[in-house]
């Protein structure tokens, strides 16, 4: 199932990710750091959602609050939400 996310307070603006159960398939980051987005974006594929949100929630990005990862960790939480 493919999901899209809105980003908030960070240089990305919208995640696109595709889950199959519980694992992620892929995520293609739109915006941000390129190098950054596609890096995390390799890494998490084939990992479970908890397992992500585990390792990225509460990241933050210099002197902001959030961050790219923080906000795949929130995109994920949102969607293990409306899946129970």
């Amino acid at each position: 199932m493919e999901y899209r996310y809105r980003t908030s307070g960070v240089c990305s603006q919208e995640m696109i990710i595709e889950i199959e159960k519980d694992i992620i398939k892929k995520v293609t980051i739109i915006g941000g750091c390129a190098g950054n987005t596609k890096g995390v974006s390799k890494l998490v594929e084939g990992m479970k959602i908890d397992d992500v949100i585990e390792k990225l929630k509460g990241i933050p990005c210099g002197s902001k609050k959030t961050s790219c990862p923080d906000q795949l960790a929130k995109a994920l939480e949102q969607i293990r939400e409306s899946a129970n």
